[in-house]
């Protein structure tokens, strides 16, 4: 191709375009400028393809020079810079001790972009490439990534009582030995929860998601009787379910706007591989409903998601949310009456509002109607179909501490502190650990203080995640005693860190 020889010369030369082939050997390439001669992997020594070097305007990462990926940049074309890659370790949350073989993924915020699968080694390091939006010297702008992590004999994170914080692709550092973009922090280490002994040593059930365009981010579930067991497919659409007892179970595919086969399963002992699930040609549906805000400020907004019922646990009134079914699908809780969900495929679901820290909660007073947990089947092909029952939410008692944001780190007992409702009788305050075992109950009288506290009087464990839940109750005359409020699902959140 005839082209500038330089960058704002008036002298033309003939090139080799992107792409094309050169002889690394040369003593002068002529590939086309802002690109240079790389030997081809696996060639001869005189197999070179032209491809562009750093700041060079790319249409894919096959055009960018071996270390490089064409990359978006804010406001600009799509150039070629260095990789922006989460790097970390997921070890056992009881000692520290590496895990071998755990599988890590990344998901940016609006759960759109997902990656491939990252496999730890020996000592449990991971190192995981994400795209990110640049600025005009290739630096990552703000933006939010989360992990999650499985591996055999531990549970999956996140999950029970846990969550995963968003990593800020803006604090990445240019990496002059890793020749990219690295963000490794307390957020890039991922602690796992070893199972009970007798959930140890299980199988696992591993394929892939057809078509691939459309196989990143899957919810894929092992459903088998009550119980449901479940895997994330990657950028590929490869998944691995980890943890499944023996057993008859149905595969299916979750996310929002595709319909998958089920595939049939049985497992006896041994790992199951090459599982298919295929997108299948019947319809989706769009589900409606409402929910009542009552007794909370005005302006008060939620969300609702849609929970896949052999997955969901009523001790943490939680379970696995697939891509997309959620109302609003992406961003901020914005629900305040009417919500729609569209594209939901057929399955069991549980449907909850006011599950994110909103600072309301299902109204759980048994004498109203409205406030139970509501179960739905979906049926292909379903067009539009409306929830009936409306949800009733109220403000939540505003968690103090500990774990009023974030699961929070203790060394001793804590003292368990929450808001005080005003128009209670008394508490009832229940500590659950990561397997959902009430470990600790009390009662505490009605309190004329703004902050209401007990001291904790439970086990503390090292490693182990533990949640309080303190519950207001009243008696009216004539009834029978009532739960007002309750703190939120995600709040309340300790854990006692193993030595280093």
């Amino acid at each position: 191709m005839c082209a500038e020889e330089a960058a704002g010369s008036s002298d033309f030369i003939c090139q080799i375009p992107v792409g094309g082939s050169c002889d690394p050997t040369a003593e002068e390439d002529y590939c086309y400028y802002g690109s240079a001669c790389f030997e081809v992997e696996g060639g001869e020594e005189t197999d070179g393809e032209c491809l562009l070097e750093r700041g060079g305007t790319c249409e894919g990462d096959d055009q960018c020079a071996p270390g490089l990926t064409c990359a978006e940049v804010q406001g600009g074309e799509e150039t070629c810079f260095e990789e922006v890659r989460i790097a970390g370790a997921v070890l056992d949350a009881t000692d520290r001790s590496a895990i071998e073989g755990a599988h890590v993924i990344a998901s940016d915020e609006l759960v759109t972009v997902f990656t491939d699968v990252a496999i730890t080694d020996a000592d449990g390091n991971y190192s995981i490439a994400v795209p990110a939006v640049r600025d005009s010297e290739g630096a990552p702008v703000s933006q939010f990534y989360t992990l999650r992590s499985s591996a055999q004999d531990y549970q999956t994170f996140p999950g029970g009582l846990r969550t995963a914080l968003p990593i800020d692709l803006e604090t990445a550092a240019l990496s002059d030995e890793d020749d990219a973009y690295v963000i490794q922090s307390t957020l890039t280490e991922i602690l796992l929860i070893p199972l009970p002994e007798d959930q140890r040593g299980l199988p696992a059930i591993s394929g892939s998601v057809s078509p691939t365009e459309k196989g990143a981010g899957v919810l894929v579930v092992a459903e088998g009787g009550d119980s449901g067991y479940s895997g994330l497919s990657d950028a590929a659409g490869n998944f691995t379910i980890f943890n499944v007892p023996d057993g008859s179970y149905e595969v299916r595919g979750y996310t929002a706007g595709v319909q998958f086969t089920p595939e049939d399963v049985d497992v006896t002992g041994e790992d199951v591989t090459d599982v298919l699930l295929e997108e299948s040609s019947e319809g989706l549906v769009t589900l409606t409903g409402d929910v009542s805000i009552v007794n909370a400020p005005g302006g008060s907004v939620t969300s609702v998601v849609l929970v896949v019922d052999s997955t969901f646990n009523e001790t943490f009134v939680r379970g696995e949310i697939p891509t997309g079914l959620r109302a609003p699908r992406f961003g901020s809780p914005d629900v305040s009456g009417a919500w729609r969900i569209e594209g939901v495929p057929a399955g069991d679901y549980v449907v909850l509002a006011a599950f994110e820290n909103d600072d309301l909660v299902r109204d759980p007073d048994t004498n109203i109607a409205g406030t139970s947990i509501v179960r739905i089947t979906v049926e292909p092909d379903g067009g539009e179909v409306t929830v009936g029952e409306s949800f009733k939410i109220t403000e939540a008692l505003a968690v103090e501490g500990p774990g009023a944001e974030d699961a929070e780190a203790v060394t001793e007992a804590p003292t368990l502190r929450w808001r005080d409702d005003s128009s209670e009788d008394y508490y009832e305050v229940k500590v659950y650990n990561a397997y959902g075992d009430l470990v600790w109950e009390q009662m505490v009288d009605r309190s004329q203080e703004e902050i209401v506290s007990t001291p904790y009087g439970g086990p503390l464990e090292d490693g182990m995640y533990y949640q309080f839940r303190a519950t207001s109750w009243r008696a009216p005359g004539g009834k029978d005693p009532a739960p007002i409020s309750t703190t939120e699902d995600l709040r309340g959140v300790f854990f006692k860190p193993a030595p280093q």
